[in-house]
């Protein structure tokens, strides 16, 4: 199924990232209460439209490594396999 985000809408592949102790115990996923503010960028919308009709350019383009605000993201499953849809005023940060 191909996602095509509308607007200035991003669809974001979260980072999962492997907990391990100071004694070197991995944690699941399930024993992590914090989502994830790091993801990959897959889609990206046209941009936002401006009053006068014109569109803006989006600030980040599929590929992108981004940094973004813990509960602005929507969380979708898509073929069994977990996204974000997040506005493009949700992304903090481009991670180069």
């Amino acid at each position: 199924m191909i996602i095509k985000p509308l607007g200035d809408h991003i669809l974001i592949e979260p980072v999962k990232e492997e907990e391990k102790t100071k004694a070197g115990i991995f944690l699941p996923d399930t024993a992590s209460k914090e989502k994830s503010e790091e993801g990959k960028v897959i889609a990206v919308g046209p941009g936002k439209k401006t009053e006068d009709g014109k569109i803006m350019m989006m600030s980040v383009k599929p590929g992108d490594k981004v940094l973004f605000t813990k509960y602005g993201p929507n969380e979708i499953k898509v073929d069994g396999k977990e996204y974000l849809i997040a506005s493009e005023s949700d992304i903090l940060a481009i991670i180069e």
